[in-house]
Order: structure tokens, then C-alpha cells, then sequence
């Protein structure tokens, strides 16, 4: 049997009543990968492979990996559906999070946060802007809770994905699912 590795960001806690010793570091979740693309299939979606290949390094579980349509109906729809279902933890997308006419996978999600986590694109641009420069304040990645499920808005570069899985989302995705949760 594999042992999980470690998260890239280990979650490092100064607050002894955080609630942080509930949380089991190693717990495996149960998260949706949904790509947003009119173009791509599962097989060229290297965004999404991405985002699989690092939640399955530390040890979590794929529920489901779609790819849908680039509109607001079949996202929303999805993400509804994902978010009825008990046994999903978390949900991911990829791609829409821009500001050209087609990017509305924020404001679809936003529209469905229960609550939002504005620290989360706050800290991701802040990031990206490290790697890439000023063009990091052209992504609106969000991320929050619907129902008792933590989702993440993610672009859809590999580069991007690759810094938000592993500055992002990777180290608070056990802890945030834990909280959504009650």
C-alpha cells in the first residue's frame, strides 16, 4: 500500500484552538475535477491530468473527472449535482476564471457560494505574480463552500494550475473540507 506524500505547503498552524488537531493530515478526499473547454477532451487536458496527478500524490481520490462545455448552464449544473452527493468532498475546476466574454466559470461558482474565501484568489495572485508578473491580475480565481462542499475556480494553464494546486489548494484542502463539513 502507498503511503500519501506530505503536501507540498505542509499546513503549519500557531493557533492551539484552531481546530487544526482535528484534522487528519493524511485523510483522502473525495474530489470532482471538472474542465471547462469547448475543445478538449479528457486525453488532451493537461490542465486536468494536472490537477489529478497532484491530489492522487497526496493521496486523494478522484470521485469524478468531466469535461463539459465552457457555458454557465452545464457548469452550474454540475456543480449542483457534485454537491448533492454526500460521498464528494471537494470540487475543482479548470479553466473560465478570465475576463474575456466566455470566462464565467467565477461568476457561475460565485453565484453559488454558501461562502466565499476572497484570501484564496487574494493569495494566488499574489503568487503568480512572483512567476509571472502583472498579468497574474488578469485571473479571478475564487474559491468557497457550497452546501458542505469546498470548491476551488482555478484557471486553465498548466502553469497556473500546477501554482495554484501547490500554493493553494494542496495545503488547506484537508483543513477547508474539514470545516465545510461542520
Amino acid at each position: 500500500m502507498n503511503t500519501p506524500k506530505p503536501s507540498p505547503a505542509a499546513h503549519q498552524c500557531e493557533s492551539p484552538n484552531c481546530g487544526c488537531g482535528d484534522v487528519d493530515a493524511n485523510a483522502a478526499l473525495n474530489v470532482v475535477v471538472i474542465t471547462l473547454s469547448d475543445t478538449r477532451t479528457i486525453e488532451e487536458d493537461k490542465s486536468g491530468n494536472r490537477i489529478v496527478e497532484l491530489l492522487e500524490d497526496v493521496g486523494h481520490k478522484i470521485a469524478e473527472r468531466i469535461v463539459i462545455t465552457d457555458d454557465a448552464g452545464p457548469l452550474r449544473e454540475s456543480v449542483l449535482a457534485f454537491v448533492a452527493d454526500d460521498s464528494v468532498d471537494a470540487i475543482i475546476t479548470t479553466g473560465g476564471t478570465g475576463i474575456a466574454p466566455r470566462d464565467m466559470a467565477v461568476d457561475v461558482m460565485e453565484e453559488l457560494l454558501d461562502a466565499s474565501l476572497p484570501g484564496f484568489g487574494e493569495y494566488f495572485r499574489a503568487v503568480s505574480i512572483s512567476e509571472i508578473g502583472p498579468k497574474a491580475m488578469l485571473s479571478r480565481a475564487t474559491a468557497g463552500r457550497i452546501g458542505n462542499t469546498i470548491a476551488f475556480a482555478l484557471p486553465g494553464s498548466t502553469g497556473a494550475v500546477t501554482t495554484a494546486m501547490n500554493h493553494c489548494v494542496l495545503p488547506i484542502i484537508r483543513h477547508a473540507s474539514a470545516l465545510a463539513q461542520g
